[in-house]
């Protein structure tokens, strides 16, 4: 079940909540719905690689679980706050400059969605338990972007 919350709070933010789940589809097109169409394919990969670790990793795809996810735009800054109920996550790095200082080694299974998120958002950060990842992008602003595979 999806729970949609578009009711100002703070300074008008929507909310919307999900059984944890990998089916995102309609989730995306919602968080995605007042973003401008040349920022969305980017955006999307970035919002699903971190629904998918918030939904599988964070609460281990448990459906009484929830993923909650409040949004908005505020000042040119498009804000995705996302949190799961899980145990908590302590990223590896601590870098906020280098995407590619998230890239895991060769042999690793995952841990690939950290370098993504760094290079497509502008602002990526985590609260203390590592339950709640914020996510920030400028809608002006105009990065170069680093490639995602070392050589």
């Amino acid at each position: 079940m999806i729970t949609i919350s578009l009711r100002p709070s703070g300074r008008n933010w929507g909310t919307i909540s999900f059984a944890s789940t990998l089916y995102l589809c309609p989730i995306l097109d919602l968080l995605l719905a007042e973003v401008p169409a040349k920022m969305q394919a980017e955006l999307r990969l970035g919002l699903q690689e971190a629904l998918v670790n918030a939904a599988k990793h964070g609460n281990n795809l448990d459906p009484g679980k929830k993923v909650v996810v409040r949004f908005s735009l505020i000042d040119n800054q498009y804000w995705w706050v996302i949190s799961d109920q899980g145990k908590g996550f302590t990223p590896s790095c601590n870098c906020n400059s280098d995407p590619t200082e998230f890239l895991p080694s060769e042999e690793a299974e995952s841990g690939r969605g950290l370098s993504i998120l760094h290079q497509i958002f502008d602002q990526v950060e985590w609260n203390k338990k590592g339950t709640e990842l914020r996510l920030c992008k400028f809608l002006d602003h105009h990065r170069p972007r680093i490639p995602l595979l070392r050589n």
